[in-house]
């Protein structure tokens, strides 16, 4: 971070000014969001901390160390390296294609001998830091014309079709979403999103003949009529509308939920952790959860607005706006709202790469935080 001396030039902080500068009440409900999660896999192995309430721990705290390393490094750093991150995001997405590793079904990740990473988790992030790179260079007058879309729309649509490919429909929609998001904040025209969504419109039926798999159409079946299928595709959401509903407004209690702990409740770790939730602590401590992730989104939203430069302003606002999508894609796919496309609650459901993956868009919200005063000129040249 910068501060502005007396005759106008910017003044590096030190280490210790950038640590008290960081926002640690957003990281005290990060880490509460994350206690909640720790809990809930406690109760889903019955009592145990092992497999998944150990390990959920473990990453998250060298995710925590990791956030605030990233939040420390300087956000010019950031913007320089930007395009490099995406072209590595995008190399690890066609070596899935190539030496992919399947499981589940499906091919989504690469063995690099100590752990599996999934590239479509690190995409989410390269494809925020490379658009908001691309936006802080280009002037608003640029912005408006339809040919400063080539690129964006290149960057956004490679890595969507690269994921659809695996296939992970669930993240595709999350790639788009934030995406769409950056470009309304960079200025893009709402026309413009307007004959694209119509463009989209007219797609369905070639995208429903010769793009979705059989299971997806299941999926948006049963979202349309869940009963079709009740002990087929339609099982999963029917059981977790029971679950969500049996919860009342106070719950069973922790680790008194019948449908999760009788097996009812399919990929309770996962998916549809939100719905063991509700069973065990009802409406009330859905409510709970759910103002945690509304409080971070709106400390998420407030630093994108406080930031002095436009990269770190649509940085921060990409990463919370996927953040909202986790979450909201979540409990509406639990709840029945739409179809299952297999995307996990932050913080909460089990998953390695997830939960890195969401700390390290903290740390870099943090980051334009802590550098928030930072002035990067908007042409060739900056961060230098």
């Amino acid at each position: 971070m910068t501060l502005g001396s007396p005759m106008g030039r910017q003044v590096d902080l030190t280490l210790l000014q950038k640590l008290v500068q960081i926002n640690w009440l957003l990281i005290v409900l990060i880490s509460l969001i994350a206690c909640v999660g720790f809990a809930m896999l406690y109760s889903a192995a019955n009592g145990h901390i092992d497999p998944w309430a150990s390990r959920q721990m473990i990453r998250y705290g060298a995710g925590l160390v990791l956030m605030l390393l990233i939040a420390l490094i300087d956000i010019r750093a950031w913007l320089r390296h930007a395009y490099l991150i995406y072209a590595a995001a995008l190399v690890l997405l066609i070596a899935v294609e190539l030496i992919g590793v399947v499981g589940m079904g499906a091919q989504r990740w690469v063995d690099l001998g100590l752990f599996q990473l999934q590239p479509s988790e690190v995409m989410k992030i390269a494809l925020v830091l490379a658009l908001a790179r691309f936006y802080h260079g280009t002037s608003l007058e640029e912005v408006g014309r339809i040919r400063w879309l080539v690129v964006p729309v290149a960057l956004i649509l490679v890595p969507v079709a690269l994921v659809m490919r695996q296939p992970d429909l669930g993240t595709a929609i999350l790639l788009l979403a934030t995406a769409t998001a950056i470009l309304l904040l960079a200025g893009v025209r709402l026309w413009k999103f307007a004959v694209l969504f119509g463009t989209i419109l007219a797609a369905i039926p070639i995208a429903w003949r010769f793009m979705l798999h059989g299971y997806q159409k299941d999926r948006v079946l049963t979202y349309l009529n869940p009963e079709r299928d009740p002990l087929g595709a339609g099982y999963h959401i029917m059981q977790s509308k029971i679950a969500l509903g049996s919860g009342g407004l106070f719950g069973k209690g922790f680790m008194q939920g019948t449908q999760s702990h009788l097996a009812f409740l399919p990929e309770r770790q996962t998916d549809f952790i939100f719905t063991m939730l509700a069973e065990e602590f009802g409406l009330i401590g859905c409510l709970g959860l759910l103002s945690l992730y509304i409080l971070v989104i709106v400390y998420g939203y407030a630093i994108a607005l406080r930031c002095r430069n436009q990269f770190g302003r649509l940085l921060a606002a990409g990463m919370i706006t996927t953040f909202f999508l986790y979450v909201f894609i979540n409990m509406a796919m639990v709840m029945g709202l739409i179809p299952v496309v297999g995307v996990p609650l932050p913080l909460v459901s089990y998953g390695g790469t997830s939960m890195m993956s969401l700390l390290i868009g903290f740390g870099l919200i943090l980051s334009v935080h802590v550098h928030r005063d930072v002035v990067i000129p908007r042409r060739p040249g900056y961060g230098s």
